[in-house]
């Protein structure tokens, strides 16, 4: 089959505003597909990234659907508080937990779903599965960061010294130690979760670090460290082929 390609637009009631993604494919695995930071739903497609998994979604094996972000609107918008950050990022949660997941469903209903992201997409990919497990049966992050109190580099702490109970719920590093549900770990235990970082990239030792707490969690999960600062959709194409 032709790779189909549909796009997709609704006004969202959590995020009172228009909000679109693309499906790439018929059938197959789900895959919900989160942008970089403060990239769009069609990033994945211009950079090559779907083209690289192309022969899985005309196969029938996966189906990718890209959504889009709000990142500019709430952790990188830095004209308003820390504390409407974070009141943002759980709006864009709702529209995927209650809006973009519903939506997969009805499309395509008797598969499993992938979760997955590169960048800061990492962590929105990550952050969504260690919360809501039961809908995922993969969580694939690719050169992510974990906590994004945590600063390295050039890359600063997002919510500006300001913490509270929203942001450590919104933080898999900060969350994960004290988690005590058994129903989220055994779901957790359940999924395949896989962390990729580059050698040379800033979140190596964030990504080390989350892979010790899964590790005190008795969570599986498998952390590839690749050459370089791999951090670029060439090495993502590259990903994609190996992890999805």
């Amino acid at each position: 089959a032709i790779m189909t390609r549909s796009y997709h637009q609704w006004f969202s009631p959590n995020l009172q505003k228009n909000m679109e993604l693309l499906v790439f494919g018929h059938t197959g695995t789900r895959v919900l597909f989160f942008p970089t930071r403060a990239a769009r739903f069609y990033d994945y497609e211009d950079w090559g990234v779907i083209a690289a998994i192309q022969d899985k979604i005309e196969a029938g094996y996966l189906q990718v659907f890209c959504v889009d972000s709000v990142d500019a609107e709430s952790l990188y918008n830095e004209y308003i508080t820390p504390r409407e950050r974070i009141e943002r990022h759980i709006a864009y949660e709702h529209y995927i937990v209650q809006e973009v997941i519903p939506f997969m469903h009805q499309i395509n209903p008797f598969s499993d779903m992938i979760s997955a992201g590169c960048s800061l997409g990492a962590y929105h990919a990550i952050n969504v599965a260690m919360k809501y497990p039961h809908y995922f049966c993969k969580a694939v992050g690719m050169s992510g960061r974990y906590d994004l109190t945590w600063a390295t580099g050039y890359f600063r702490d997002l919510f500006s010294g300001y913490h509270d109970e929203d942001i450590y719920f919104n933080t898999p590093i900060q969350f994960i130690p004290n988690l005590q549900d058994e129903t989220i770990l055994s779901n957790l235990r359940k999924m395949d979760i896989i962390l990729a970082i580059g050698q040379e990239d800033a979140f190596l030792e964030n990504n080390i670090h989350f892979s010790e707490i899964l590790n005190h969690k008795d969570i599986h999960h498998h952390l590839y460290v690749w050459d370089e600062e791999a951090h670029e959709a060439r090495y993502w194409r590259k990903m994609v082929q190996i992890y999805l």
